[in-house]
């Protein structure tokens, strides 16, 4: 029995915290394999005070280097002031920025970030150069190991950060090239001039978000050219594209927020507003972004993120007693925009264009989607490759994120997972084979194929486009396919599917890959599930010779009792993410894997087989 005493009570002092809860300071941990992973944010964090440092005047390049587990970031700004050191990397909630006489409209807002930096590494190492001294400190995990005195030096002023993220937190860690590249590229677009060296490379962008926005479209076609505005405190590019959806890249202060936020909502309120205007039409919202492709960056005075990682805007107003940020971007952006539709006449005429293009596909998919809720009407009583759950995603209930659904290929795969779910919060969906390949198809498909209208209506796909992704009735939505070639081709059409009519649904985490067995090792002592063949040449190695070794081909031939394991709080899942790789590089990979490209695919796989075969061939040589 617990006990809950006064001895239960603990205070821990700043290093502990961080230490104990990374996450509430960096978000998720990771390993390095992806972008979002927090040793990149310690990165981000280091770089962030070199930004503030540049945006105040101080400062025209940025070194980063990167050796095995550990990175080096070192600016040319002012320098912590020396008798301070200490204190701004690690006194919490100490730093210079809590009033506008040193910083202004900077990223570090509350003293924390360089702390939990400090406290997270193994090794940190801090040095400050300011009027020809310096000051050198070292840490680990947060407590001094040398610190030296005041010494002059001939070194132009600036700070030097060199951090080791600690392996007993992070684990075995990898600093990955394109993610770091990714990540200063975008400092780059939000300061034109910056001289940033990524390990020597030298990053810096001549346009600002025009390069931005090529960058993320790349081979896409533009609709019409990039229109470029900007003020004092916002810039802005946006064109538009054939693809299905809508995309905003937004940054405040420079810092990139992936969720959107305020400032996003405010700018296609005050879009749709002058888009209106303009063309004297009240075109529908969906008929105006579908297609719409924007980098907007906006700076301003103490911005209000929605916690430490900052990923997404929460202030409602400019400043203080100011302007909301919707009325400051409409009484911003307005005039310009009119000016520039009026100044390009070709441009305005290619975006109304877009407009009613996208009304037209919209009315024919409205035709369509009447159509078949007219045939196949009572979808839900009547749909009968769903096993439904009791509770759902939404409505929303205590138990909402508890609420998932498996996408099966065929009966007998369907009937164990049947059988072996929680009926309360695990629903399954049995497909009758292999689903269309929709990549070259259009959306009125979805409407006409009865399968995937079954699909997305169980899934309330059309309720997540219309009203956003908290509309979809299930949190989790999990791919539960075949581990053989029939199984991933499958896989792939359904993932295609998901990104090319509902990415949002992708981008917002919902769907995932269930991870099941390869094998099964037993004998009289004990069961072994492997789920590789590294894990099955392990097994078989710790076994004895009369273990039964048998091969799973399909999810159909794991019984229920043993599935139930396979899907309860053991469950392996993999979440499909796009990894910041926005949609346009999203439809590049459909087009080549999934398009009507099947000689270059045959030549793609030819070469690899090739080269697989030259290094078999080079490995078995003594």
């Amino acid at each position: 029995m617990s006990t809950y005493t006064e001895k239960s009570i603990q205070t821990l002092d700043w290093k502990e915290h961080i230490r104990a809860r990374p996450g509430m300071y960096i978000g998720k941990l990771g390993d390095g394999s992806q972008p979002e992973d927090g040793v990149y944010v310690l990165l981000k964090e280091i770089i962030d005070n070199s930004i503030d440092e540049h945006l105040m005047g101080f400062g025209k390049k940025i070194l980063i280097t990167t050796e095995a587990k550990t990175f080096r970031v070192r600016d040319f700004g002012r320098g912590i002031p020396l008798g301070k050191v200490v204190d701004c990397v690690a006194k919490i909630n100490t730093g210079g920025k809590y009033s506008q006489e040193s910083f202004h409209q900077s990223i570090g807002l509350n003293g924390v970030g360089t702390k939990a930096v400090n406290a997270l590494s193994a090794a940190f190492t801090v040095t400050s150069i300011r009027n020809n001294h310096s000051k050198h400190v070292e840490f680990c995990r947060g407590e001094i190991t040398t610190e030296s005195a005041i010494v002059a030096t001939a070194a132009p002023s600036g700070t030097e950060v060199v951090c080791q993220p600690d392996p007993t937190i992070f684990g075995n860690y990898t600093f990955m090239t394109e993610h770091i590249t990714e990540l200063i590229w975008n400092y780059a677009y939000l300061n034109v001039g910056l001289k940033l060296y990524v390990n020597d490379d030298l990053i810096e962008s001549k346009l600002g978000l025009v390069d931005h926005l090529n960058s993320q479209l790349q081979d896409t076609n533009l609709l019409y050219p990039i229109c470029h505005l900007r003020g004092q405190n916002w810039e802005l590019a946006f064109s538009h594209t054939n693809l299905v959806s809508d995309e905003i890249y937004s940054f405040v202060n420079g810092q990139h927020t992936p969720m959107g936020g305020t400032h996003v909502q405010a700018f296609r309120e005050v879009f749709m507003k002058v888009i209106r205007t303009f063309y004297r039409t009240k075109y529908e919202a969906q008929d105006i972004k579908q297609g719409l492709r924007a980098s907007l960056c906006i700076r301003m005075h103490e911005p209000l993120f929605e916690s430490q990682t900052k990923t997404r805007l929460g202030s409602t107003h400019v400043t203080a007693g100011g302007p909301t940020i919707r009325l400051w971007l409409l009484e911003e952006l307005t005039a310009r925009l009119e000016l520039h539709l009026h100044q390009h006449a070709e441009t305005a005429l290619s975006l109304e264009n877009k407009i009613k293009s996208n009304k037209k596909s919209r009315l024919a998919l409205l035709g369509a989607k009447t159509a078949a809720l007219k045939k196949f009407k009572r979808s839900d009583k009547y749909n009968k490759k769903l096993r439904d759950c009791k509770t759902h995603h939404y409505p929303h209930t205590t138990d909402s994120d508890r609420t998932m659904i498996f996408l099966t290929e065929g009966d007998s795969a369907s009937g164990s997972i049947t059988k072996s779910r929680d009926p309360r919060y695990q629903a399954v969906f049995s497909l009758r084979g292999k689903p269309l390949n929709t990549f070259n198809l259009d959306k009125t498909m979805i409407y006409q194929n009865e399968e995937l209208h079954l699909l997305a209506h169980a899934l309330r796909l059309e309720d997540a486009t219309t009203y956003g992704t908290a509309r979809v009735r299930y949190r989790k939505i999990i791919l539960a396919t075949d581990a053989d070639v029939d199984g991933m081709h499958i896989r792939l059409l359904l993932l295609t599917f998901f990104l090319k009519f509902y990415p949002e649904v992708v981008r917002a985490g919902f769907v995932y890959i269930l991870e099941t067995p390869l094998f099964r090792l037993r004998d009289h002592q004990k069961t072994i599930y492997c789920y590789s063949e590294a894990e099955k040449h392990q097994a078989l190695a710790a076994s004895s010779k009369r273990a039964e070794l048998t091969r799973f081909k399909g999810l159909g031939e794991i019984s229920p009792h043993e599935f139930r394991h396979f899907i309860g709080p053991d469950m392996r899942l993999v979440a499909v993410s796009t990894h910041h790789a926005y949609e346009t590089h999203i439809n590049q990979l459909l087009a080549f894997y999934m398009g009507g490209n099947s000689l270059s695919r045959k030549d793609f796989i030819i070469h690899r087989l090739r080269q697989l075969s030259q290094h078999n061939s080079l490995s078995h040589q003594p």
